[in-house]
């Protein structure tokens, strides 16, 4: 399984934010732990499950082994990860 993380594009409170995602929400989590992210911080969202990651953050994660992935070049693989999360969520739901 794989840890994917965007462009850090997104401008938000004085810095550029990047979108962390992962073929499984297992997998998700245990990665955003090791790079100190609290689980409050995961987001559920129609655009995926992901957590936010600033660009150090980002950065960090490339170190730790994520793939840079690329929301503009890379469309049907962010599409493909995003469905395989909210599946996965759909199927956790109470």
């Amino acid at each position: 399984m794989t840890v994917y993380v965007d462009d850090a594009v997104w401008p938000w409170r004085g810095d550029r934010w990047a979108h962390l995602m992962a073929d499984t929400l297992d997998e998700l989590h245990e990665f955003a732990q090791r790079l100190g992210k609290p689980r409050a911080s995961f987001q559920d969202k129609l655009s995926g499950c992901h957590y936010d990651v600033n660009a150090r953050m980002r950065e960090r994660a490339l170190e730790l082994g994520a793939v840079a992935i690329s929301r503009h070049r890379d469309r049907a693989q962010v599409r493909a990860i995003i469905q395989r999360a909210r599946d996965q969520a759909a199927r956790r739901a109470p």
